[in-house]
């Protein structure tokens, strides 16, 4: 069996930790072997917090510099930093949209030029799609759901052993009642940007 290394990251109220759990249960329910760790960090402050899903019968939940076969980043300053942790064959889901760090808003550091960062992704990893993805989740009627268009683009580039019908499975189980239609469309959403 193929193996995966996923490597989530955002900021704290994103919903990293669902949308890990989620394609988690989704591969589960598949059949694969899955590993799922989660790395809160500062969340309650809206510091990074990562998780990765490890499919495939993969034992260690860690993923070194160089080893992440997919990234899927909330954030883009987030997905910057975890650009080590990723190869020249690893594939990107990345949200532009930032979220700017209180040190930058104090005037103490400045956020990059991320125009920048994302062509230089483009030009150096296998695969790079970076778009709007809060624009999607309001969209679908809430900006919480940027997790969810994202996981709709990682389904969508066809990267995981997960089906469009196991993953809306999943989210209609795991989702609260009044949140899945909302989260359904999000990942309608997302699934349609696999031409990025």
């Amino acid at each position: 069996m193929e193996t995966k290394k996923i490597l989530f990251t955002g900021v704290g109220g994103q919903g990293t930790l669902l949308a890990s759990k989620l394609l988690g249960q989704a591969a589960t329910e598949a059949g694969m072997p899955v590993r799922v760790s989660e790395v809160h960090g500062m969340a309650q402050r809206g510091g990074v917090v990562e998780s990765t899903v490890m499919l495939g019968g993969l034992n260690s939940p860690i993923i070194s510099d160089g080893e992440a076969d997919i990234l899927v980043s909330f954030e883009p300053l987030e997905a910057l930093r975890a650009l080590k942790r990723c190869s020249v064959d690893s594939v990107i889901v990345t949200n532009i949209v930032p979220i700017v760090p209180f040190t930058v808003e104090l005037g103490q550091a400045e956020y990059p030029d991320m125009d920048y960062w994302i062509g230089f992704m483009k030009e150096n990893f296998s695969r790079v799609c970076a778009y709007d993805a809060e624009s999607l989740a309001k969209e679908a009627g809430t900006t919480r759901a940027v997790n969810v268009v994202l996981l709709g683009t990682l389904i969508g580039l066809g990267v995981v052993p997960v089906s469009r019908e196991m993953m809306e499975r999943t989210i209609r189980e795991n989702v609260k009642s009044k949140f899945v239609d909302a989260n359904l469309k999000a990942f309608e959403l997302g699934l349609s940007k696999v031409e990025c």
